[in-house]
C-alpha cells in the first residue's frame, strides 16, 4: 500500500480564498462567439450527426488553441474552469448540443454516456424518484451530494437556469484529502481502501463494484466519490454493511466538503460552460424549483471527455 502522505499540487486550493479571483474565469469575445456560431451553423449545413463532431468538423481556429490550453489547466492546474459567454440565447436544442460538443471536443474526447452512444445528457428534471435504485442523478431536482463522475473531465453547458436554486458548487479534492490526512489520519486510511459502489442498473451483481475513495498514482491523487451510490450499494444482496470506520470517514468527508472554506459556489447563467477534472475536484447541486412553462425549465448539456494527460485515473 502506497504511504499515506499530503499530495503537493495546483489543486489543492480554497473556495474561500479563490472566490472572488478571476483567474477560473475564460470570457468569450465578440471574435470567438462568432466563431462558434460559423461553426455551428458549418455543422448544419453538413447534415453531420453529433458523433461525427471533433476538432476537425467544427473548426474554431483562434478559440480551438485557447481550449486546447484550458485542457493543460484543468489535468495539471487547479483542475476547473468557466468559459463564460458561450452564445445561447436563440439556439434551438439541437443546435446548443452541437455548440457543446464542438467545444468540448477541442477540450479532450467525447465518451459515450450510457446505452445507445449517447454522447451527450441533458440535466434537466424528468420527475423521477432518485430513491428508485435505477434512477439517474441528472434526471431530478433535488439536491446531489458532493461527488466525482467516472470520466477525466465533466462539462456542463447551461442553457437554462431554473427559476430558484440549482447552484453549482465545487471542492478541492485535494485540499480535502490533505486536511483529512493532517487531522485524522486513521480515517485516510479506510478511504484508501476498496469501497463498494452502485452502478444502479438493476439488482444483479453487475450492478456493483468496489474501487478506493482515494489512490494515488506517480505523486497523483485521485478521487472516487459518490455517498448517493456508495449508499444505495447497500441494497446488494452480497455487499457488506457500512463499518463504523468507514461510517465516520464519510461524515468526515461531507463536513470537509460543505465547509464554506473549502466550497467555491457558481451559478451558472445561460451561455455558462463549466470544466472539472473529476480526479480533483468534487461538485454538488443545490435543490431547484423549475419554472412551470416547459419552454423556460431548467437544462444544462453534460458532457464526459476523456484527456491524453497521464493524469487519468490510476487503474
Amino acid at each position: 500500500m502506497v504511504a499515506i502522505t499530503q499530495v503537493h499540487s495546483p489543486s489543492d486550493w480554497r473556495g474561500g480564498e479563490i472566490g472572488g479571483s478571476s483567474e477560473w474565469r475564460l470570457p468569450l469575445g465578440e471574435a470567438h462567439r462568432a466563431e462558434l456560431l460559423a461553426a455551428v451553423g458549418a455543422v448544419e449545413a453538413a447534415d453531420l450527426p453529433l458523433t461525427r463532431i471533433s476538432p476537425e468538423t467544427f473548426a474554431l481556429p483562434t478559440l480551438g488553441p485557447v481550449l486546447r490550453r484550458l485542457t493543460g489547466e484543468l489535468m495539471d492546474g487547479r483542475g476547473f474552469c468557466l468559459v463564460e459567454g458561450v452564445p445561447v440565447d436563440g439556439m434551438s436544442e439541437r443546435q446548443c448540443e452541437i455548440a457543446a460538443l464542438g467545444i468540448g471536443c477541442h477540450v479532450g474526447g467525447i465518451v459515450t454516456q450510457g446505452p445507445g452512444e449517447t454522447p451527450l445528457r441533458h440535466v434537466r428534471d424528468v420527475g423521477v424518484d432518485p430513491s428508485e435504485p435505477t434512477s439517474r442523478s441528472y434526471q431530478h431536482s433535488r439536491r446531489l451530494g458532493y461527488h466525482t463522475d467516472p470520466t477525466d473531465v465533466v462539462a456542463l453547458l447551461c442553457v437554462r437556469p431554473a427559476k430558484f436554486g440549482g447552484l453549482s458548487t465545487i471542492v478541492s479534492s485535494t485540499a480535502v484529502h490533505n486536511e483529512i490526512v493532517r487531522t485524522r489520519p486513521d480515517l485516510a486510511e479506510v478511504l484508501y481502501e476498496p469501497w463498494w459502489f452502485d452502478r444502479r442498473t438493476g439488482d444483479g451483481p453487475d450492478s456493483f463494484y468496489t474501487r478506493p475513495v482515494y489512490t494515488v498514482h506517480d505523486g497523483r491523487m485521485a478521487a472516487n466519490y459518490g455517498p448517493d451510490y456508495m449508499r444505495s450499494a447497500q441494497r446488494g444482496a452480497h455487499v457488506p454493511p457500512f463499518t463504523p470506520a468507514q461510517l465516520e470517514a464519510m461524515d468526515v468527508i461531507d463536513t470537509l466538503n460543505n465547509d464554506p472554506r473549502f466550497a467555491l459556489t457558481m451559478d451558472l447563467r445561460a451561455g455558462d460552460m463549466q470544466f472539472l477534472n473529476n480526479h480533483a475536484v468534487m461538485h454538488s447541486r443545490t435543490a431547484y424549483e423549475d419554472h412551470p412553462e416547459q419552454e423556460r425549465r431548467r437544462d444544462l448539456i453534460r458532457l464526459w471527455l476523456t484527456t491524453e494527460s497521464p493524469r487519468n485515473t490510476p487503474s
